[in-house]
């Protein structure tokens, strides 16, 4: 039989077999199916079995999020519904075996290993695409050619794949991003759901539907084990990768995605560099940065830097957030703005565990509460700093109505309950709520809950911990059709 390139395609039949088990058993492999789904299986499980509209399915996110167990979950849950197993063909692109064939390469050798002449009413999954170059062009013949065939493909670049995906598959591919756990998914994995109860916020002369907890120092215990190791599922659930986190978190994911996954799509040559900045931003979280400050602590000069956060931000290491006055107005000229890791888990890796007295835990939880955000597309967060003669002010959290132009809402992150049993020494928030009409406004702490008067103000106090659990649920909430 003649080879594909320097492999016999005996040898490739021979791997796809493998890598698609339920061609022979109906099931996929045991290591899948006992995993528990992330909260955001069932929003994607629909894209999955869609095939009214032809378009691909791209899965995207960050490095070790679970995008590949979201995969054989789909197969697993295909499978259950009835669809024939030899229907189903998975492919992982980053096996090297795999290296001169293109996706039609693939899809032939597939039919092969089944003796198929034709595919009909297919599912095909392709992991870790971005290993395949021009990767999206090929992707968009497949579309084109097989219209009753799903395609899915998932990829882990996602500053390539954000940027191939737009340019090339416009009308052909539907985006999903699979982001890092939220501290609810956690708390979910953790099958730790007996600390939650549905209870009821009351804020300003209004009381919400909201989740609360029976026990916030149990709670606020695995708050902090979840700045620590809770971005990755595998994290979360083996106490063996938290003992050594540098070597896991940092090889599989700090390192591969700056020193390997695509800096030359931005031109960065210095990727050494680039590693020692991400570095610099990792052990800064949640700090106020200028242009000038950066370059001068740094030593990398303005352009670059800007081209390095461009990238961090693409590949979804950071989340830059700029910066707005008292009244919520922009600033015409970008002098300083906040930078903060999408997962405070990427910090410990890099670093050391922290504990909840540490100095750090502010800024830590500064950056739990902003990634909870980041799973809502479209939201135009914001914190507000400004000068007015001596005095500085400062609101942590401001989402800003792009329409209108108008602030929504503030919430300043402590962690601390001073300002619980002090709420006039919110000197910012109270400038801040009485320049934009805010009657009121929520404020963390470490485990108080209650509402205080301040002058005509109402302040709703409530531990960092559930906040950010109630971040990630209605999120999912509003996703959910």
């Amino acid at each position: 039989m003649k080879g594909f390139g320097l492999i016999p395609t005996e040898k490739i039949i021979e791997r796809l077999r493998y890598e698609n088990p339920w061609w022979l058993n109906q099931q996929v492999p045991e290591i899948y199916r006992t995993m528990s789904k992330r909260l955001y299986f069932d929003l994607f499980i629909p894209f999955v079995k869609e095939k009214h509209i032809r378009r691909a399915q791209v899965l995207m996110g960050p490095r070790r999020v679970g995008k590949t167990v979201m995969l054989f979950h789909s197969i697993q849950q295909l499978l259950n519904e009835g669809v024939h197993p030899n229907q189903i063909f998975f492919v992982g692109i980053d096996n090297p075996i795999y290296v001169h064939l293109g996706l039609e390469d693939l899809l032939t050798i597939c039919k092969k290993s089944l003796n198929l002449t034709h595919l009909h009413d297919c599912y095909v999954f392709f992991d870790e695409i971005q290993y395949l170059k021009d990767w999206e062009r090929h992707l968009k013949v497949l579309v084109d050619a097989y219209p009753k065939t799903k395609f899915i493909v998932s990829g882990s670049a996602a500053a390539a794949l954000k940027w191939h995906s737009t340019e090339s598959g416009a009308g052909r591919f539907t985006d999903f991003m699979l982001p890092p756990l939220t501290f609810q998914e956690y708390i979910h994995l953790k099958k730790m759901n007996h600390l939650i109860f549905d209870g009821s916020l009351a804020y300003g002369d209004k009381s919400i539907p909201y989740c609360l907890t029976h026990d916030v120092k149990a709670l606020n215990k695995e708050f902090v084990n979840y700045l620590n190791f809770g971005g990755y599922p595998e994290v979360v659930l083996s106490e063996k990768i938290q003992t050594d986190m540098g070597r896991y978190v940092k090889s599989d994911i700090v390192d591969k995605v700056l020193l390997r996954d695509l800096p030359s799509l931005y031109g960065i040559k210095d990727v050494q560099e680039l590693n020692r900045f991400f570095t610099y931003i990792a052990y800064n979280t949640g700090n106020e940065f200028s242009y000038e400050n950066m370059s001068k602590e740094s030593g990398i000069q303005k352009d670059t830097l800007k081209k390095y956060l461009e990238y961090l931000e693409a590949a979804f290491l950071i989340k830059v957030l700029n910066k707005v006055d008292v009244n919520a107005k922009r600033l015409k000229r970008i002098t300083s703005f906040k930078v903060y890791l999408t997962n405070p888990s990427l910090r410990t890796a890099l670093f050391s565990p922290i504990v909840e007295t540490d100095d750090e835990m502010g800024n830590m939880v500064e950056t739990a509460v902003l990634s909870q955000w980041m799973h809502r597309e479209k939201l135009d967060l914001t914190y507000a700093r400004w000068k007015e003669g001596r005095n500085e002010g400062e609101v942590d959290l401001v989402l800003v109505d792009d329409k209108k132009y108008k602030p929504v809402w503030g919430v300043e992150i402590k962690w601390s309950n001073r300002y619980f049993d002090k709420p006039k020494e919110l000197k910012s928030l109270i400038q801040f709520c009485k320049a934009n009409g805010f009657e009121n406004a929520l404020v963390t702490t470490i485990n108080q809950r209650g509402i205080k008067a301040v002058d005509d103000l109402s302040f709703t106090f409530l531990p960092a911990s559930i906040y950010a659990y109630n971040i990630g649920d209605i999120t999912l909430k509003m996703k959910h059709p």
